[in-house]
């Protein structure tokens, strides 16, 4: 009988620690840039098997958390986006920074960047010169329409314990460096 009562306190104090561990979810710098650089590679093969003449390829992602603790997303793309027109391919290099909050989606169990604002861009094209501004915006308008509908991270629903994080409403903390994902405070 001893031996129960040992193996129901073992039983115990691993739930517990278990539970301890669902109190939050930590996503790296590192994590975020490989994961979107897949979801950017996966958008640009959507928009182009839906017939769309613009392709994007990145070149470099690089994600920054809590820049000056501040509570926001900054990313650093470079790469290339492409007009197909005419039997013609128009390639322009582009390197956008911008900057957004991090949201937690409940329903799609993911981290998206919303409201953002661009902080710096460069365009070079050997096909036109002068006021690049219109393919800035183009460009920014196409960022946000990817970001708005492509997760920056999800959570593995494969993995049992964030799995369990998110079944229940999640709130995220941006931290510098990483992004905590903790159950939310009523």
């Amino acid at each position: 009988m001893n031996w129960v009562v040992r193996l129901i306190t073992l039983f115990c104090v691993i739930v517990a620690s278990g539970c301890a561990s669902l109190a939050s979810y930590t996503v790296t710098e590192s994590e975020l840039e490989r994961y979107f650089s897949r979801q950017v590679e996966s958008f640009d093969r959507q928009q182009l098997e839906a017939g769309s003449p613009l392709s994007m390829s990145l070149k470099h992602v690089d994600v920054e958390l809590g820049p000056d603790d501040r509570d926001v997303v900054v990313l650093d793309l470079g790469g290339e986006v492409a007009l197909s027109a005419l039997a013609m391919r128009l390639p322009v290099a582009l390197a956008l920074k911008v900057e957004g909050a991090p949201v937690y989606s409940h329903q799609d169990k993911a981290i998206y960047i919303r409201r953002l604002k661009l902080l710096d861009s460069q365009i070079e094209s050997p096909y036109f010169s002068g006021d690049l501004k219109p393919v800035t915006e183009t460009a920014m308008k196409l960022v946000a329409q990817m970001l708005e509908t492509t997760p920056v991270y999800r959570l593995d629903q494969n993995d049992f314990w964030q799995r369990q994080l998110s079944s229940v409403p999640m709130d995220i903390q941006v931290k510098r460096g990483r992004l905590v994902i903790q159950p939310a405070r009523d």
